[in-house]
């Protein structure tokens, strides 16, 4: 009987994360499969729109987040980071992660006004605010 060292361990540790692509379908379903039911390819979202789907998701999945981008959009004028510190429990570096977050989501805009940036909801923000109310 072998004796495994590390070396054996760590080998079969790679060989079960390691997950192979799967090779694309290009057969027709068998006939008499599924009815007669037809695919509308055409109304399959694309890849980029569904890329960008998920990054507004994600931006908006977590409650900070959700909460800063409500802050915002209730704002007649921009709000300067360190008002925003202010109104959350988070320390100031967790605070410009998330702002970061929702601005590379395209769900707010800022500026820097000296050394203080300013922050505000852009349209798209207040529209998939709107959107994310609905359903609660």
């Amino acid at each position: 009987m072998k004796t495994l060292t590390i070396f054996d361990v760590s080998w079969y540790a790679l060989r079960m994360v390691t997950t192979r692509p799967r090779a694309s379908r290009t057969t027709q379903p068998a006939a008499g499969c599924c009815g007669d039911a037809t695919m509308q390819a055409d109304t399959v979202l694309a890849a980029p729109q569904a890329d960008g789907l998920a990054g507004k998701l994600k931006a908006l999945a977590d409650s900070t987040r959700l909460r800063m981008l409500d802050l915002l959009a209730r704002q007649t004028e921009p709000l300067c980071v360190c008002e925003i510190n202010t109104l959350f429990s988070q320390h100031q570096p967790t605070i410009s992660h998330h702002l970061r977050l929702l601005r590379e989501a395209g769900l707010i805009a800022g500026e820097k006004r000296g050394v203080w940036s300013y922050y505000w909801a852009t349209a798209e923000g207040k529209r998939c605010l709107a959107l994310v109310q609905q359903l609660a």
